[in-house]
């Protein structure tokens, strides 16, 4: 398995070395490798993996222009469910282009700690130049579908505008995955698009562009993101919110 180490070019940041990490050895692959997925690869290459693409999106303009100007209150909003200051163990799932992770980082309480994973090193090494030394944030190089860590390990868990990229299988892995290593009363928060109101303009602009540029997008218009909830896992509390027009959700869920 490949991770960032402190000589790498991004520069000196905390890894979660072997030692250190919360490990479920049943949850690793036989070979212990994590590979970049072949729906990643053969479908968003151009924005997460090749290097030109990371450089040209990673734009606090750009994606708060492809959010159509909502950037900030999606990421608000995820961040108040984690609260103000935010303690705890925390895990982000996928790095996310902008300030979402460094606002994150700043909220975070003296004790506090948060891992980030990714499938993809150059999201994580990107991640590392733009954060710049953090001893209480953590990267992993990890597959969101079949995370190492044991169950109930963290306090929140954040999700924020992954599931829309993935195919029906891993976004039901992921899912399940962020929910099982979430401890009994701990939050897992998703934020993603959503099915807009008919009268929602964007709506009729939105159809085109995901279909061309994110084939699996419209799956998370046609299903509730507790569709994924596998049965038999138990949850306290499910609240859902609809932000422009009904174009972007968050949903979170109390384990």
């Amino acid at each position: 398995m490949k991770e960032l180490s402190i000589a790498d070019p991004a520069g000196p940041f905390p890894v979660l070395a072997d030692a250190e990490r919360p490990r479920d050895n049943q949850k690793d692959s036989a070979d212990g490798l994590v590979t970049v997925p072949q729906y990643l690869s053969e479908t968003y290459w151009w924005a997460y993996l090749h290097p030109a693409g990371v450089h040209f999106f990673e734009r606090q303009w750009l994606v708060n222009l492809i959010l159509w100007g909502n950037f900030a209150l999606l990421r608000d909003a995820a961040l108040a469910e984690m609260g103000d200051p935010i303690s705890g163990v925390n895990l982000q799932v996928a790095c996310v282009y902008g300030d979402f992770t460094p606002r994150l980082a700043a909220r975070l309480t003296p004790t506090a700690r948060l891992d980030v994973v990714d499938v993809a090193p150059v999201q994580l090494k990107n991640l590392a130049r733009k954060l710049g030394p953090h001893p209480q944030v953590h990267l992993d190089h990890q597959d969101s579908t079949r995370l190492p860590y044991p169950d109930g390990t963290y306090d929140h868990v954040i999700v924020f505008f992954l599931l829309h990229e993935q195919p029906e299988e891993a976004r039901s892995r992921t899912v399940q995955e962020a929910l099982r290593v979430t401890r009994p009363g701990g939050k897992v928060v998703f934020v993603d698009y959503h099915d807009p109101s008919l009268f929602n303009p964007f709506r009729y602009i939105m159809v085109p562009i995901l279909s061309t540029l994110e084939p699996f997008a419209l799956d998370v218009w046609r299903r509730e993101i507790t569709a994924w909830i596998p049965g038999g896992v138990e949850v306290q509390n499910i609240v859902k919110e609809t932000f422009f027009g009904g174009l972007y959700q968050k949903v979170v869920i109390t384990r």
